[in-house]
């Protein structure tokens, strides 16, 4: 009789060392992607954070708020805040290479809390996109309007009304919501290179190109040096403490920080790419498209005569009538809202890839399907915001919470998750968080490693501090105002 040396193993020991094995052949098989250059990498970043934040809500934002004293605010903030967190982002991101969730669950013990903070990014991302979706189809409507030359033989308040129309138009605009979400479908599905950096390297720079155009053509209106003043000279007495909270919303909205989207981003970071100068260079054009995006929508405002304070429609009331005196009407006209539509797109995607990668992280399920998935969240919340519109859901919303469905959702986001996902990301990094973890995501590849002191010291201390005071300011906890006053 022989025997052998071959070991003994229950089946559960079996079924054990089989679910190690399938795991880490997973692991093995899903290799993270990168960015193919620095160039996709900028592109992506700013088409996330330009996109319809620059382009449609700074202006009326910046209406709504006062003009002047609202653009300085926003301003500071974006330098004193948004730029620290945007590289607090992308450091812990390349760092985890994972999904907001999953960096935030393996930077902390297994007993911590902060994960959720990974799930506060993937809930107001999914807010975010669904109405970001809505407010998108009004972008595919109006290429398809200007393809039929509406504006033709139309005084400027009949133009403005069309819009009215279409907000206002539940199943139009539910058709256009389907249709921009399966655009996003078809660029998210096919990865980050070929998919999100393909595309935004090739819809940003013509983007920038018509902006350019039209703010050129901007300069030649009577109303260009009124609305000048309006952007930047500050009427301190107009800014009130929500305004101070929608300008450090705008900075985090501008720059998509708070979200979860600049931590997915860098993610995808090669380790010898410079994140202060990506950082400073996001910014930098963010704000540069801001104002020229002012700077092209209020000279018509003033020129016509329309209200500045014109609301999330502002800028498709005024740019057709705009159009409308330009030779080549139809071409520029259809250009602009096709173009307009692409940074729209290049900003869902972003949203898009945030609840992707963690989908495909906790549940093991294929890119593809997780986009599905993604796609099928935000026609949730895209089709009660159309329907919401409409008149057929939440009919009396408004006269319960004093604005409508959508906007609700914007002040949720924009006022609230955004600057305390901000916040809790700054505490994280500057008080939580192995300080040479960042600091080494922070030098590697840099030029500039005199910032990291300066930087650092505003996400541990300046950044909180600020926020804290602005959220306590607007709770009606504390009043700084008249702190300021002396009363």
């Amino acid at each position: 009789m022989t025997t052998t040396n071959k070991p003994y193993y229950s089946f559960t020991q079996k079924s054990l060392f089989y679910i190690i094995r399938r795991k880490k052949d997973f692991t093995m098989a899903v290799q993270r992607e990168h960015w193919a250059s620095r160039l996709g990498f900028i592109m992506a970043a700013a088409g996330s954070a330009i996109g319809l934040g620059s382009f449609w809500r700074f202006p009326y934002v910046v209406g709504q708020n006062g003009g002047g004293a609202f653009v300085i605010c926003y301003i500071l903030f974006t330098i004193i805040i948004g730029i620290p967190v945007f590289c607090a982002e992308l450091g812990i991101g390349r760092y985890a290479q994972k999904g907001a969730i999953r960096t935030y669950e393996s930077l902390t013990s297994p007993e911590s809390n902060w994960k959720m903070l990974g799930w506060l990014n993937v809930i107001t991302c999914f807010i975010i996109l669904g109405y970001y979706s809505y407010i998108s189809g009004w972008c595919l409507s109006y290429v398809l309007s200007s393809i039929t030359q509406f504006a033709a033989n139309k005084t400027p308040d009949q133009i403005k009304g069309v819009f009215d129309v279409l907000a206002t138009s539940p199943s139009v605009m539910i058709f256009w919501l389907i249709m921009f979400i399966l655009l996003n479908i078809g660029v998210v599905h096919s990865g980050v290179r070929k998919g999100i950096e393909h595309w935004s390297r090739i819809l940003m720079p013509g983007f920038f190109v018509i902006l350019i155009l039209l703010f050129c053509y901007s300069l030649t209106l009577s109303g260009f040096k009124e609305a000048v003043y309006f952007t930047f000279y500050p009427d301190w007495a107009k800014l009130t403490p929500q305004a101070i909270l929608n300008a450090l919303g705008m900075a985090f909205f501008t720059l998509s920080v708070g979200i979860g989207i600049i931590l997915t981003y860098g993610s995808y970071m090669k380790s010898d790419q410079d994140i202060p100068k990506m950082g400073f260079t996001v910014a930098g054009m963010t704000m540069i498209v801001s104002f020229l995006a002012a700077l092209t929508i209020f000279p018509i405002v003033f020129t016509y005569n329309f209200p500045a304070q014109g609301g999330p429609g502002l800028l498709f009331k005024t740019m057709p009538v705009l159009f409308q005196h330009l030779p080549g009407s139809l071409v520029i006209s259809t250009a602009f809202f096709a173009l307009l539509l692409f940074a729209a797109l290049t900003s869902t995607i972003s949203l898009f890839e945030v609840l992707v990668s963690n989908l495909i992280e906790i549940f093991g399920i294929a890119r593809k399907r997780a986009t599905i998935i993604t796609g099928g969240f935000a026609f949730i919340i895209g089709g009660a915001c159309a329907l919401s519109a409409g008149g057929i859901l939440f009919p009396n919303w408004e006269v319960i919470y004093g604005k409508d469905f959508f906007l609700t959702l914007d002040y949720l986001c924009v006022g609230w998750l955004m600057p305390i996902g901000g916040l809790l990301t700054t505490i994280f990094v500057g008080w939580i968080l192995d300080k040479n973890i960042f600091k080494t995501e922070f030098l590697k590849g840099t030029k500039m490693p005199w910032l990291y002191h300066i930087v650092f010291f505003s996400i541990k201390f300046l950044a909180p501090l600020v926020v804290i005071i602005i959220i306590l300011q607007e709770a009606g906890i504390i009043d700084v105002t008249a702190l300021i006053h002396g009363g």
